[in-house]
């Protein structure tokens, strides 16, 4: 079984007291969120710079990778560690061209095998399957199962990351199916960010015993 960590993604509200919420989080369970997705829709890049600055270096300071969501432009300017890629961002190929050779590059695969393979071959760093369970954070109507993540696991080098709608509660089975991260976002932002990364400690410690 995979020594599975968290993979934290943002909130689309930044800014105020964000910074400090984020450090509180990755401060409760040192070492095991291991990665910050920066996402945020609709505003231009100076201003997604502007609100990136503080949330890099706090993730600089604790050796957390800061990922861009979408935006391998946003990623260069920012000289982010990666960039997570949808299905419409661009091609991990792409990708390698403008961010370097030791840029973190994951890619959204849903529940599909195929567009796992296909990312894997194009250099992708990791893939990411889900929506799991119901997500308030993003709807998706695709729903895999665990056996996917089992599968994967079993076949490829690649890690991958489980999303949608994860929590303490739920993470056990795909932790024990081989997910290496648990990408989770409202189920720590959405109440007492310490408290919540002391519960995924706890489920994931008891999934892998």
């Amino acid at each position: 079984m995979t020594d599975c960590q968290l993979y934290l993604i943002s909130p689309l509200e930044v800014g105020g007291a964000f910074p400090e919420r984020l450090a509180r989080a990755l401060d409760a369970g040192a070492g095991l969120a291991t990665a910050f997705q920066f996402r945020v829709k609709d505003i231009d890049q100076h201003e997604a710079a502007r609100l990136a600055e503080p949330l890099q270096t706090i993730c600089a300071e604790r050796d957390v990778a800061f990922i861009v969501n979408d935006s391998i432009a946003l990623a260069k300017r920012l000289g982010a560690d990666g960039v997570h890629l949808g299905q419409k961002d661009g091609s991990p190929k792409e990708a390698r061209e403008a961010l370097g050779r030791d840029a973190q590059i994951g890619v959204t695969c849903h529940a599909s095998r195929h567009l796992a393979m296909t990312a894997g071959e194009e250099g992708a760093d990791y893939v990411a399957f889900g929506a799991f369970f119901p997500s308030m954070t993003k709807q998706s109507e695709h729903r895999p199962e665990p056996e996917l993540l089992e599968w994967w696991s079993k076949l490829f080098e690649i890690p991958c990351v489980a999303i949608g709608g994860i929590t303490p509660d739920n993470c056990g089975p795909l932790v024990k199916a081989g997910a290496d991260f648990l990408a989770v976002s409202g189920a720590v932002w959405n109440g007492d960010e310490a408290a919540s990364i002391r519960s995924f400690a706890a489920a994931l410690a008891s999934a892998r015993a």
